[in-house]
């Protein structure tokens, strides 16, 4: 170890072992940029946010008092021997934000509290503080819709057959069966008759039973408080935001409920006073509702000394917004609606602005989303992070930020048990040099096909108006590989999706978030459990649910979870191994029983490509076969699907579909998350799909795999009400020697 090693200048590791790391020793410079490279599974993820933010993390949360920490989420020691000189870590990931109805990209970078203060000093006629241009405040809210925007009602025909009593049925709701506890109270009420058709009730009577106010009434003995029907699902089940709400509940509520913009403030949110408040005859809603870029140039027109700080800021963060290739977007856009790299990019606006210096900033896949002519900005941004004095670590797969870097830092060889060593730490000229797979596939180039495959007829797109789309009209070819690309908020997904996601043999995989719990894995997402169940209970002569960790086979300590979560009141909860199990998840009885020698525990805790030759033949191997051709040979079967990125979740969802009766399949971004080897496969995977006479779709930015696509739809020119076109329709090869689009520029300098 040399003396500047020793010095308070690297982040010093030694000896990390979260999840596959293999006792990892390595020296991360401070105050520069380090990209962290490596296929998917090797351990990139368990070393910079398992290890790193979280220590960083952990120990600034234990400097606050055990009352406060109570309300903070529990953050374990990570498995390593020893960090050194860490600085305050800021985590800016994918994950999605709140999907808050309330919160909007306006409030989620400040910039429409900013815009609400200006409008309380420049605003004609003057209506009071910031707060009257609040839609999240009473003072400021339209009263109609408070705040929302939208107003919802509920069509009864569709929830209540007035031909039958409550007795026989009545009621088609989540938790309104017969016998339920909430039928219990309408039934037992006395309000009105249960054993007779709701069609003969008088007028009184349907009232009390749909609408009647929260009231206490005395049923059976004791006091209940009652709701009507309406009113109840109202307050129980459409206070609460679409994405999360359980499955059945959404489709309940698609069935069931209308949304309509409000007649009031006709979606603008706010009372009638802020909205008669304007500047240059532009109110609040105006300016939330403008494109983000427009909005820019709005506000630099503006000019008071009076507020000339605070404009100065708020230029500044919009212009970072268009800066960072989100000057599609509006401030009224919700939260909730932004992808995992739209989101990641705003909190990224939120850092750019700040005071702190010397922090440790943490990205995942920040390039995730981009066309290469967007990537070049983001590369900036990350560059204007370091150059302020701050540490960055970024965890990326695309060869135009790797080449950014001051350091690299690369792990593998492989994925999972394969994967965990320090492969590589260097600088970029090293890395090229050093031989491993990174290093190697760093400069290489798919080439276009020699000849590009013959279409077997077209699937028209006509007149689609979808969000910011022009009225476009587009044949995308049958039975070959079309790339459907241009920059962010061009409109590619609103064509594409808004078109085909309906259309019959379509089928549509996105990164979306997979529904389930701490429970679910690769095993029980895909039916393979439903096989190695099978395999388990035919070899030893017992039953087949035994072997499941959710029904008689789980240990009564952890109830098949593996671990205990306790919460310890005032202070945070923990996560424990469970002592009883000792993580296993099941009974000591079942874990006697064995196929070829392995216990169910031991065959979950495979990867993907062991199990693959533990299952040689059936249908577990056909599943598992479908696992190894998307790319996720490494994930082990019993991972938690919480812990899947992006990526990996729409791949899953893949290796199930393509079992399927498809003709068409539409991907959205299938690369996220692909080290650039992994690039290659999927890209024959694919090809896979075509010759089995399939129709393949991608929605991508990757400049190899439009390199290797058949057929190339790019909209544009630009993004917001400046894309919404279609700027180029032909082969890849005309896309290079003919057109001048963004997309074609950056195609040409990649294939030279």
């Amino acid at each position: 170890m040399n003396a500047v090693a020793d010095s308070h200048d690297w982040i010093q590791v030694r000896g990390a072992r979260e999840n596959n790391l293999a006792d990892v020793s390595l020296d991360v410079p401070k105050r520069r940029l380090t990209v962290f490279t490596g296929v998917s599974g090797s351990g990139k993820s368990s070393l910079v946010f398992g290890t790193i933010a979280a220590e960083s993390q952990r120990m600034i949360n234990e400097t606050y008092t055990a009352f406060l920490q109570s309300f903070m989420p529990s953050i374990g020691r990570p498995d390593v021997d020893a960090l050194h000189n860490l600085s305050a870590a800021i985590i800016v990931d994918q994950e999605r934000m709140g999907a808050n109805s309330r919160s909007t990209v306006g409030t989620a970078t400040d910039a429409h509290t900013m815009l609400r203060i200006v409008f309380s000093r420049l605003g004609e006629p003057h209506v009071g503080t910031s707060g009257a241009f609040s839609f999240n405040l009473p003072e400021g809210m339209c009263p109609a819709c408070e705040g929302l925007g939208k107003v919802t009602t509920i069509d009864v025909d569709a929830i209540v057959d007035k031909s039958k009593s409550l007795n026989d049925g009545a009621i088609d709701a989540p938790n309104y069966g017969v016998g339920t506890w909430y039928w219990q109270v309408l039934a037992n009420s006395g309000l009105f008759p249960a054993d007779q058709p709701i069609s003969t009730f008088t007028e009184q009577q349907l009232h009390d039973f749909l609408h009647k106010p929260t009231t206490k009434l005395n049923v059976g003995g004791s006091n209940v408080t009652y709701d009507g029907l309406i009113a109840k699902l109202q307050r129980t089940i459409l206070s609460k935001d679409r994405e999360s709400m359980q499955p059945h509940i959404r489709a309940f509520v698609d069935k069931a409920v209308t949304f309509a913009t409000c007649p009031d403030c006709r979606g603008a949110r706010i009372n009638q006073a802020a909205l008669n408040s304007k500047i240059k005859g532009v109110n609040i809603a105006d300016c939330c509702a403008m494109q983000i870029s427009d909005l820019a140039r709005f506000v630099h027109s503006i000019d008071d000394p009076s507020v000339a700080p605070l404009l100065a800021t708020l230029r500044g963060t919009l212009d970072s917004l268009v800066e960072i290739g989100l000057g599609y977007l509006s401030l009224d856009r919700e939260s909730g609606t932004l992808s995992g790299g739209e989101s990641q990019r705003v909190k990224m606006v939120r850092h750019l602005g700040s005071s702190l210096t010397d922090i440790t900033y943490v990205f995942d896949e920040p390039t995730v989303g981009l066309h290469p002519h967007d990537i070049q900005r983001m590369n900036d941004l990350l560059l204007r992070l370091r150059d302020k004095g701050n540490t960055v670590l970024v965890v990326e797969h695309k060869p135009e930020t790797i080449e950014i870097a001051d350091h690299v830092v690369d792990l593998g060889p492989g994925a999972g048990v394969n994967g965990g060593h320090l492969c590589y730490s260097g600088d970029v000229a090293g890395l090229r040099a050093s031989g491993t797979l990174t290093g190697r596939h760093l400069d290489h180039r798919a080439k276009l096909r020699p000849e590009f495959r013959t279409p077997k007829g077209f699937l028209t797109i006509s007149g689609a108006r979808t969000n910011n789309l022009k009225d476009v009209s587009v044949d995308l070819p049958l039975g070959v590989l079309t790339v459907v690309t241009g920059v962010a908020g061009s409109g590619k997904s609103s064509l594409i999706h808004g078109s085909l996601r309906r259309r019959k043999d379509v089928v549509t995989v996105d990164q979306s978030p997979i529904r389930g719990s701490r429970r679910s894995n690769p095993a029980t997402y895909t039916g393979l459990l439903d096989s190695v169940r099978t395999a388990f209970a035919k070899a030893n002569g017992v039953k087949a649910a035994l072997f499941s960790a959710n029904s008689e086979g789980a240990c009564e300590n952890c109830k098949g979870i593996g671990l205990v979560y306790t919460d310890l009141a005032m202070m945070a909860g923990v996560a424990t191994v469970c002592e009883k199990c000792e993580g296993k998840r099941f009974t000591p009885e079942v874990l006697r029983y064995t196929l070829r020698g392995k216990n169910i525990s031991e065959v979950l805790g495979m990867s993907v490509a062991d199990a693959r030759d533990f299952f040689p033949s059936g249908q577990a191997h056909a599943v598992l076969s479908r696992l190894h051709d998307v790319g996720l040979s490494y994930l082990s079967l019993g991972q938690p699907l919480t812990t899947l990125s992006g990526g990996e979740r729409q791949r899953l969802k893949l290796a199930i579909h393509m079992a399927e009766k498809a003709s068409t399949y539409v991907l959205d971004e299938p690369t996220s998350g692909l080290h650039l080897a992994d690039v290659d496969q999927l890209l024959g995977l694919l090809d896979q799909l075509i010759d089995a006479g399939n129709t393949v779709i991608v929605i991508e930015h990757h400049l190899a795999v439009m390199a290797h696509a058949d057929w190339i739809v790019d909209l544009g020119p630009g993004a917001g009400h400046d894309g919404g076109q279609v700027v180029f329709s032909g082969t890849p090869g005309e896309l290079v020697s003919t057109s001048d689009t963004l997309t074609a520029r950056h195609l040409r300098e990649y294939l030279s």
